[in-house]
């Protein structure tokens, strides 16, 4: 089957999935007391990275209130007689990660190709992936830390988007902020898990939108005619969010609702809600199908875009 015939055939897994989605429901008291994310930067403490940074109003320490973690892999051509190989075309981000948008750090780490349990330890995969993430570090009010995609302007973060053909951007958000209408609820209320997928690089959207719902992972395309209004702050649409910041001005991210993140960790609550938690039961199958859900996704971009 080809990559054509399988998103031919999304209706198909989408009804499938959607009926199989009846278990897993999340604590009532999850939602309520989780700190709110917020797709735009309306109420954001700092108009950009650099603000955040250097600010006297708000000052932050870093490595106290926040890290940043990157990683480039170095690429080498010194034969005038040999085409060179360039391998690194994707970029992994998580630009709320940390206890900012919970979940997000592990997943980049993960989808890279690393432990998200120790980034200095050699790559558990053979392809791997350079990672940019800006990590909140407090044990409250992490969501101060924020600072919305689209005024992202870490040095790093640019200089890595602006260098590679594809950016997957990673994001957290509550299944309640999507504002979906009781007629398009999807998967139903009683079962919220559902990742957003958006970015300008369409081809890239199907890709991620037909793996994950292949993995069993619901997940919707943010720029489709069904939810292109109502999705709108999802969707990572506008050319300066970091996703779309590439050599080919596209990119893709994904909106992980809490739920869904949840899920891909331990059952306890302190699983998912502290770091320790997360890298202490990251390695299980589920946490694993995503990952690999999104890596498939990469892959089947990447072959369509040749290095001449």
């Amino acid at each position: 089957m080809t990559f054509s015939d399988r998103i031919a055939s999304r209706r198909t897994v989408l009804t499938a999935l959607a009926a199989a989605a009846t278990a897993g429901a999340p604590l009532a008291g999850q939602l309520a007391t989780a700190a709110p994310a917020f797709a735009t930067g309306e109420n954001d403490v700092y108009d950009s990275n650099t603000d955040l940074y250097t600010s006297t109003k708000d000052p932050v320490v870093e490595g106290t209130d926040y890290g940043r973690r990157s990683r480039r892999h170095e690429q080498f051509d010194g034969y005038l007689s040999k085409k060179g190989v360039y391998t690194q075309r994707t970029a992994i981000m998580a630009i709320h990660g940390g206890q900012i948008e919970r979940g997000t750090s592990e997943l980049c780490l993960a989808i890279a190709g690393y432990d998200p349990s120790d980034a200095n330890k050699a790559a558990l995969l053979p392809a791997v992936h350079d990672y940019w993430m800006f990590e909140g570090m407090r044990s409250e009010n992490n969501r101060d830390l924020h600072v919305t995609s689209v005024n992202c302007d870490d040095h790093v973060a640019k200089v890595l988007a602006a260098s590679h053909l594809n950016v997957l951007s990673l994001h957290g958000c509550q299944y309640s902020q999507l504002g979906m209408p009781d007629t398009m609820i999807w998967p139903s209320q009683a079962d919220p898990k559902l990742v957003v997928v958006g970015g300008l690089n369409k081809t890239f959207r199907d890709a991620l939108t037909y793996e994950l719902n292949a993995a069993g992972f619901p997940a919707v395309d943010a720029l489709s005619d069904p939810y292109k209004e109502n999705l709108a702050d999802f969707a990572g649409a506008a050319t300066k969010n970091i996703c779309n910041r590439t050599m080919t001005g596209a990119g893709a991210q994904l909106e992980i609702t809490e739920d869904m993140r949840r899920s891909l960790f331990g059952p306890q609550v302190t699983d998912f809600d502290w770091k320790s938690g997360r890298i202490a039961t990251w390695n299980n199958p589920r946490f694993l199908a995503f990952r690999d859900a999104c890596r498939r996704a990469i892959a089947t971009v990447e072959a369509g875009q040749p290095i001449l």
